[in-house]
C-alpha cells in the first residue's frame, strides 16, 4: 500500500504542464500538497487549478520561479519556509536547451546553459531545501530522456545535459545515502506533450506514427505513475537508478522491427 501522503509537501518544477502537471495531479489526488513552479509566461494558472478541481485533487500552490535565476530560487525557498515545515518529495522536471541542427551551432555558453537548466537544479534545489528546513527531501526524482543513448536530431546539448543529470543521480544517491535520501531518475521516450512539438516540430508525431504503433507514444500519466511509485515507500530499496519508461519499445524499435512490420508500414 502507498504510504499516507496527506501531510506530504511535494515540489515539482515545471509542474504546470506535461509530465510535471501529470505528476502533481497524481500526488494531489492522494492528498499531498503540491507546489508547482513555472517560468514567467508558460502557465495558465486558472487552467491548472481547474484541472486539479476536475479530478477532486487537493488544490495546488503555484509559484513563478525560473530554476536558472538565483533570486527566483531564493524567493521560492522563502515561500516554502513560510507555508510548510518541509518538502518530502522533490521532482526536478525542468529542461531547456537550444536545438543544434548543425555542428556550427555548438558553443560552450549554450552547453553550460543547458546543464544549468536541465541537470543542475536537481542538486541545487535539493541542497537549498536542506538549508531551508535542516533536512533533505526523502525522495529526489529527476526527469531524463532517451536522447542520452539514442540519437535524436538537434538534441546534442539536451542529451548532454541529461547525461550530466543521470551521472549526478548516482553520485548524489551515494553521498546522501546516510541521510536516508533516495535519488532516482526517470528516463522517457516520446511523451505526448507540447515539449515534444517544441523540440522536434509539429509534424514529428505524425511522421513517427508511420514507423511505429500509436501505443508506442507514452502518456504523461504513465510517467507520473512511475514517479509516484518511487516516492510511495514501496521502492525504498531503489536509489541511484535510471528507470526507463517506454513500454519496452526501446528494446524492439529497430531496423529488424521495421523489416518484420514492413508490409503493415508500407515500407516493402
Amino acid at each position: 500500500m502507498i504510504r499516507d501522503l496527506a501531510r506530504e509537501t511535494v515540489l515539482v518544477t515545471g509542474g504546470t504542464m506535461g509530465i510535471g502537471l501529470a505528476t502533481a495531479l497524481a500526488f494531489a489526488e492522494r492528498g499531498a500538497r503540491c507546489v508547482l513552479t513555472y517560468k514567467w509566461g508558460t502557465a495558465d494558472e486558472d487552467a491548472v487549478r481547474a484541472a486539479f478541481a476536475s479530478r477532486g485533487a487537493r488544490a495546488p500552490d503555484i509559484f513563478r520561479a525560473d530554476v536558472g535565476h538565483a533570486p527566483d530560487t531564493a524567493a521560492l525557498m522563502a515561500h516554502l519556509r513560510a507555508t510548510t515545515d518541509g518538502v518530502g518529495v522533490f521532482v526536478s522536471n525542468v529542461s531547456a536547451a537550444l536545438v543544434t541542427p548543425e555542428l556550427a551551432d555548438y558553443s560552450p555558453r549554450a552547453l553550460f546553459r543547458t546543464i544549468e537548466y536541465s541537470a543542475w537544479p536537481m542538486y541545487e534545489y535539493t541542497a537549498r531545501l536542506r538549508d531551508t528546513f535542516g533536512r533533505y527531501p526523502r525522495y529526489v526524482i529527476g526527469l531524463s530522456s532517451t536522447g542520452v543513448d539514442k540519437y535524436s536530431k538537434g538534441y546534442d546539448f539536451m542529451a548532454a545535459g541529461k547525461a550530466v543529470m543521470e551521472t549526478l543521480c548516482r553520485y548524489l544517491a551515494y553521498r546522501l545515502e546516510a541521510d536516508g535520501v533516495r535519488v532516482n531518475v526517470v528516463r522517457t521516450t516520446n511523451v505526448k506533450t507540447l515539449a515534444l512539438e517544441d523540440t522536434f516540430g509539429r509534424d514529428f508525431s505524425a511522421f513517427a506514427s508511420r514507423f511505429s504503433r500509436p501505443e508506442h507514444t507514452i502518456d504523461p500519466a504513465e510517467v507520473a505513475g512511475v514517479i509516484l511509485a518511487l516516492a510511495s515507500g514501496l521502492l525504498d530499496g531503489m536509489s541511484g537508478q535510471v528507470i526507463t519508461v517506454d513500454r519496452g519499445v526501446t528494446f524492439f524499435d529497430n531496423v529488424m522491427h521495421l523489416y518484420h512490420e514492413r508490409e503493415r508500414l508500407e515500407l516493402a
